[in-house]
């Protein structure tokens, strides 16, 4: 539900901007998607409870409307203002260079509502009737169509680090740059993002612009000027370079990091304290700033605020938070002490116990938990109980022997079956360290059957953690349908924690859920869900989502050093 939210208002937005409408009603739809995309609830339920208005940024007349998709699953003025366009019209908007105006010049003059007649129009040459459209902006636009046919839309985070923190370096070391940083959401922390964008402040724009777009991993050139430039590489994704002074980089750092909403809130406290910010500076008129502002830490305390670390830039309460100096002091990587999923050979592993136990060890851990798959995941090997009471019995012996100075904990990654109950019975549980519980199959049960399935299971005095709670695959699978409110007050509960599947395939439980779950006192662990040594360094990721999610070391088990994190195992065994 919140997606069709989130789809409708966006769609309403394009539709009132291509027909000139005005532009603070156009802006009330866009921030209103935003809101409803980042809120960390369940926003079925606040409408539900009609409490829709309490949210900051949603007015009586968008909250009739959200209203009204979710008790009808669809919302009568959107329907009429579309109407007029085919549902293939919006697929129009993923084009590169093409912005509202000239889709409503091109949908006025040739009639073209549909990428196919977008790219017929190009190739036979019609759309070269429109002005505005020569061959060099013809040619882009195959370009682009060519490029949406090949490659998707968004790129996970973890796909593409590699090659942004690649390019961020390349950029870092090139004699002419004074400062780099990487903006935008991938530098936020999203899971997901649609470009990368790259802040570069320097005296020599051309030469920087120059470098940047003749990079080896570059596929074609979208734009180049004199301060900016976009390009594609090899992969597919876009990323933007835009060179400013070295005055000007951490107000373009913090513009271009974003997110809008927060943006928005950043350019009203400035307002309000008689100064005007934009990407390039903040100046007032009427007095002098206070402070020199050198970077973004300067650019907040000149506005009266704490340090606000990028991952919560969401407009979720941080500005509030930094104005009285009480935002969170998040989690780091170096906080953690062990993880808990992790797989061997014993299952789909690809490593043995002893490679993945000294591999951890070298990565500073001074705990490993072992949760290899339950019976039921033939698929991937899953342990009988014979095996597993022999894997329990190999780590015992290990811990007795090793030289790593590191600790094994015995566990599995048992399957939640359809019913709610677990692969093993008490007494093959009751031997465990703990137990990790997942689902991995019947995803297509209602949201009621899945969430009353899940429930059960966090229900049972033997499992310590849930796994990947909402099954979701990041561009390749949604989640399956589960009241994640409820889930968290079932862990509350039952004092179960709730696991940041950190594979950056998953990032489950999402961070829109997190400062909820932190509420309510619910516990995480941060784990790799690791089926090969390499596998560890996707820790990375689950911290950046638990930052996004408000997490301090305080909320996250496996940052409990080795006496504690054993001490609360038996605690929690004891109360079984």
């Amino acid at each position: 539900m919140r997606e069709k939210i989130v789809t409708i208002l966006n769609q309403i937005a394009l539709i009132l901007e291509i027909k000139g409408e005005n532009a603070f009603k156009i802006r009330a739809y866009r921030n209103g998607s935003e809101l409803i995309e980042n809120y960390g609830g369940d926003i079925v339920q606040i409408t539900h409870d009609g409490k829709l208005n309490e949210l900051k940024g949603i007015g009586k007349a968008l909250a009739s409307k959200i209203e009204e998709i979710v008790k009808t699953g669809q919302l009568s003025y959107f329907n009429e203002l579309k109407s007029e366009f085919p549902d293939s019209f919006f697929e129009l908007f993923e084009i590169a260079n093409l912005g509202p105006k000239k889709i409503g010049k091109l949908y006025k003059d040739l009639q073209i509502d549909s990428i196919d007649k977008l790219e017929e129009c190009c190739k036979n040459g019609e759309i070269s009737k429109v002005s505005g459209f020569g061959k060099k902006s013809v040619d882009s636009i195959i370009e682009s169509i060519l490029f949406r046919k090949n490659n998707s839309k968004f790129f996970r985070l973890g796909d593409i680090a590699p090659i942004a923190e690649s390019i961020l370096e390349f950029l870092r070391q090139l004699p002419q740059t004074s400062q780099a940083n990487i903006a935008g959401s991938y530098r936020r922390g999203k899971e997901t993002v649609h470009d990368i964008d790259f802040i570069v402040a320097s005296k020599l724009p051309d030469e920087i612009i120059s470098e940047f777009t003749n990079m080896a991993d570059v596929s074609s050139v979208i734009s180049k000027g004199k301060t900016k430039s976009s390009v594609y590489l090899k992969n597919g994704i876009q990323c933007d370079l835009r060179v400013v002074s070295n005055p000007e980089f951490p107000f373009a750092l913090n513009y271009f990091t974003g997110s809008k909403a927060h943006n928005v809130r950043m350019r009203s406290l400035a307002i309000k304290k008689g100064y005007s910010l934009n990407e390039y500076a903040l100046s007032s008129k009427d007095k002098k700033v206070k402070n020199e502002i050198h970077n973004e830490s300067d650019l907040y305390e000149t506005l009266g605020l704490s340090f606000i670390h990028p991952a919560l830039r969401e407009d979720q309460g941080e500005i509030e938070a930094a104005e009285i100096s009480n935002l969170p002091n998040l989690v780091k990587i170096e906080n953690l002490k062990g993880t808990f999923h992790n797989h061997t050979i014993d299952s789909d592993g690809k490593n043995s116990l002893d490679e993945m136990a000294k591999a951890a060890s070298e990565l500073g851990l001074q705990y490993l938990g072992i949760s290899d798959h339950s019976k039921s995941s033939v698929q991937a090997n899953g342990l009988s109980e014979e095996r597993l009471i022999k894997q329990i019995k190999d780590i015992s012996q290990y811990n007795k022997t090793n030289k790593n100075d590191i600790k094994i904990f015995s566990g599995v990654e048992c399957d939640i079956l359809k019913d709610g109950s677990l692969d093993y019975d008490e007494s093959i549980l009751s031997q465990l360290d703990y137990c990790v519980a997942s689902v991995h199959s019947a995803f297509s049960l209602s949201e009621n059957e899945m969430t009353q399935r899940v429930i059960r299971a966090i229900e049972s005095p033997f499992v310590t953690m849930i796994g990947h709670l909402t099954g979701r695959l990041l561009l390749l699978r949604k989640p399956y349908d589960i009241n994640v409110s409820k889930i968290i007050d079932a862990c509350a509960e039952n004092n179960t924690i709730i696991e940041i599947n950190a594979n950056p395939r998953r990032l489950d439980m999402d961070w829109r859920w997190w400062k909820q779950a932190k509420d309510k006192g619910v516990k995480c662990s941060i784990n790799p869900d690791a089926h090969k040594i390499e596998h560890f360094q996707f820790l990375h990721f689950g911290v950046k989502i638990a930052q996004k999610g408000w997490l301090e070391s305080s909320d996250v088990v496996n940052c409990l050093p080795l006496d504690e994190i054993t001490k609360f195992l038996k605690n929690k065994s004891t109360d079984n």
